[in-house]
């Protein structure tokens, strides 16, 4: 029996240690933590196209419908910060059991994904297209 206790005491502390530290936070806090923190990694999961048709300053882009997303999620430093979003909240919620799986250890989840960043009055940035000479 204390054979069995100890077994699921130490699994226990395993998961524990496994498992991501993943924070729901509102469009108005997540701009704030970027300007205090610039070290805050954003992680944009929407498709190369909706990226660049704007995209939070800074953003790198993981495409969460991309077959290699865990293993470009998992080149990633676990112990850096993350704010990680999607357009509307579906595929960054999708994506929270493969953050949790990796171990990240600090993730910030914009559940209102940009819809919710431009609705709290905060701007996309867009990359600028050359001009296409005549």
């Amino acid at each position: 029996m204390k054979i069995c206790a100890t077994s699921f005491i130490s699994f226990l502390l395993l998961i524990g240690f496994a498992v991501a530290d993943v924070t729901p936070i509102g469009a108005d806090k997540a701009a704030a933590k970027l300007k205090k923190d610039p070290k805050i990694v954003v992680v944009d999961l929407r498709t190369p196209k909706e990226f660049a048709a704007g995209h939070i300053k800074g953003a790198i882009n993981i495409n969460m419908n991309d077959k290699a997303f865990a293993a470009k999620l998992g080149k990633l430093d676990r112990k850096k910060t993350y704010l990680m979003h999607c357009r509307s909240g579906g595929r960054s919620s999708a994506s929270l059991p493969v953050w949790k799986r990796l171990g990240f250890e600090n993730v910030l989840h914009l559940a209102s994904g940009t819809l919710g960043w431009e609705k709290a009055g905060q701007k996309l940035e867009v990359p600028k297209v050359p001009a296409k000479s005549n």
